[in-house]
């Protein structure tokens, strides 16, 4: 399949008539506009003029390669121009205007930064973003890593780079190779790839980082099946570092089929499933296949469907091998399973994790239970107990015996326990994924919460401007500013996905148009929330609906808009929660630290974005200190173009 609408080599580029090229970028984009029309028609021979002055000014000009609407596969964007100067790549964005908005700068360096992290040529190469205003002047200058210049001093800045630049020459047949580009697919995208074909494409790095753990695991099932014995498989990681990839490839895994045992009906259809206590997560997956032809026939499964089916049951076989359990170290507590399910017997109630290990105890003999353990995600009254109860699951007496897999930092949950345990390096994941490759996100979000004492500015500030992550984290006090920023971020990508998120427990936002009461937020579907495209009325795009951290855990947007309450407020260099309302107990205990579940439930907010953030804190008084935490913790404010 053709990846770009015109490729040639720059003295070519410089010596066909320009119609000739607008041509055959019509025939490659269908439903060109007749705006893109009349902007290629500007366009093309400004780029010829350079074209030509650059051969002027650089022998080496007549090797260089000219693209133009390179597709990024996987989504619908295109870069304009991307030219290969030697063993430089050059992304140039063209914008019909005399100044360029932060909007065009952060576009073009999301460019720039997704050709390094998924680009089989680009990651060890120098990679550059130019806006190109058509009609500015062609004095250079750079913002945010970012060079700016008009059509004129275009030349000179190419001849610069290309100089500069250092490492092989890169040809464009080697460029355009139909898989050189793959990037990292958000968690629905693959779902969707592995429902499909129990494949997920092949991501360079996100293969790296994640393969030793599924090799690891599918030795640990083979073991379980040839010995007929019992594992449990911890997988621990920091946010975004590729724990659910790694759950779902497993899930999915082809010699699951092999390994089964048969039971009445044969062999079973499904040898393992996902399972979630993440509602929002499993609703908008489940949204996700019925568009793939999959209807109910998910290998998600949300927890408490899966413990009605087997619990009050005792005489039915599970039909899975290897369960996964997302969030372990969230499993709710014999408290809040009692409150989840009233019908049940008093006999029957216990924890999660006692739950699961009773029912994969049924499967025909073998079974493995992989539990995929996050940090700082504990947002529910009764996800406090931590991974603990997985121990106490396994030590219950007259239990069989299990065999314990995890990395040693998680040794203390078992340190003196006669549980046999083998501990595994290779089932911590440290590598960061979901943002991009960007490790800063993390750091800067601990010292936003107050977990790290030391300034988070020298974070910010640590990225090489030249290896630009492309991690953007914004922060204004007027809503709109926020809003024209992303439409104008992303209006180019119909892929996209960007939405309002705030605090459930804040009463301040409603005063700003932001509904993220009770009332309001239970109306959302969430799976066409996140799913669906700016066409359809339910879309988080249009940015008029507003969920909460319950909604978005565990699930990633292109940006989020994170709307900041007065339940959690800077107040005098710490903390204070002391304007949110009082957790209601509703039957249930409440929470054993009220401010760690406001931490934790501001982490997961402001984890949201794949390519970052855009903080919106309301010009209130009581947010005047927040406001200035967050600047000196990296943030930047966003100010209107």
């Amino acid at each position: 399949m053709k990846n770009a609408g015109w490729d040639s080599d720059l003295p070519r580029f410089r010596a066909t008539p320009s119609g000739t090229i607008r041509v055959a970028l019509e025939e490659f984009v269908r439903g060109v506009s007749a705006a893109q029309i009349r902007a290629w028609d500007d366009s093309i021979p400004l780029l010829q003029r350079e074209a030509g002055e650059l051969l002027n000014v650089d022998p080496r000009a007549q090797g260089y390669g000219a693209i133009l609407e390179y597709r990024l596969f996987y989504d619908e964007r295109r870069a304009d121009v991307i030219l290969l100067a030697g063993s430089a790549v050059v992304v140039l964005e063209l914008k019909g205007k005399a100044r360029a908005s932060q909007a065009d700068l952060d576009q073009a360096a999301a460019y720039a930064r997704d050709l390094r992290a998924y680009h089989a040529e680009c990651h060890e190469r120098d990679v550059t973003a130019v806006v190109v205003p058509t009609h500015a002047s062609d004095a250079v200058v750079r913002r945010d890593g970012v060079f700016v210049v008009g059509p004129s001093g275009l030349d000179t800045l190419v001849a610069t780079l290309a100089r500069d630049a250092r490492g092989d020459v890169l040809t464009l047949p080697r460029f355009l190779e139909p898989d050189a580009y793959c990037p990292l697919p958000t968690l629905v995208q693959a779902a969707r790839q592995l429902f499909e074909s129990r494949q997920v494409r092949e991501i360079w790095r996100a293969r790296a980082a994640t393969e030793p753990a599924v090799e690891a695991i599918s030795r640990i099932a083979h073991e379980a099946a040839r010995t007929r014995t019992r594992h449990l498989v911890f997988v621990t990681g920091r946010p975004g570092a590729g724990k659910t990839l790694v759950g779902m490839r497993v899930v999915h895994a082809p010699f699951l089929d092999d390994l089964a045992v048969p039971r009445r009906r044969g062999k079973p259809a499904v040898p393992a499933l996902y399972l979630s206590g993440n509602g929002p997560l499993v609703k908008v997956i489940q949204h996700e296949l019925r568009g793939a032809g999959g209807g109910g026939r998910t290998f998600v499964r949300h927890i408490k469907d899966y413990l009605e089916r087997y619990v009050p049951h005792p005489e039915r076989v599970p039909e899975e091998h290897l369960l996964v359990f997302d969030e372990a170290q969230r499993a709710f507590d014999a408290d809040l399973i009692a409150h989840q399910h009233k019908d049940w017997r008093p006999e029957l109630v216990r924890s999660q994790p006692e739950l699961i290990v009773d029912v994969a105890e049924r499967m025909p003999e073998w079974g493995v239970i992989v539990a995929l353990v996050g940090t700082g995600q504990e947002i529910h009254v009764g996800e406090e107990r931590g991974l603990g109860q997985w121990r106490e699951a396994l030590e219950r007496e007259m239990r069989a015996p299990w065999v314990v897999h995890a990395s040693a930092t998680i040794e203390d949950v078992f340190a003196g326990s006669s549980i046999e345990t083998r501990w595994l390096p290779c089932l911590q994941l440290d590598t960061q994924l979901r943002f991009h490759f960007s490790g800063r996100l993390h750091d800067i979000v601990q010292r936003v919460l107050g977990e790290r004492l030391a300034p988070a500015v020298a974070v910010a500030e640590t990225s090489d401007a030249k290896r630009d992550d492309g991690l953007r984290l914004w922060a204004t006090r007027d809503l709109e500013v926020a809003k024209r920023y992303l439409r104008e971020r992303y209006a180019d990508d119909p892929t996209a996905r960007f939405g309002m998120l705030a605090s459930s427990r804040d009463k301040a936002l409603a005063a700003f148009g932001i509904a993220n009461d009770f009332q309001a937020t239970k109306k959302i579907r969430i799976g066409p929330w996140f799913c669906d495209g700016e066409d359809k009325p339910g879309s988080c795009r249009h940015l008029d609906r507003t969920v909460t951290e319950f909604y978005v855990q565990g699930l990633e947007l292109d940006m989020a808009l994170v709307c900041w309450g007065t339940d959690f407020v800077r107040n005098c260099g710490a903390w204070d929660i002391t304007r949110a309302p009082h957790y209601k107990a509703k039957g249930r205990a409440r929470p054993r630290d009220p401010l760690r579940m406001r931490i934790n439930a501001y982490r997961v907010l402001l984890t949201r974005g794949r390519d970052g953030s855009v903080v919106f804190v309301p010009p209130l008084a009581e947010l005047d200190e927040t406001w200035r935490h967050l600047l000196l913790c990296g943030f930047r404010e966003l100010r209107d173009a």
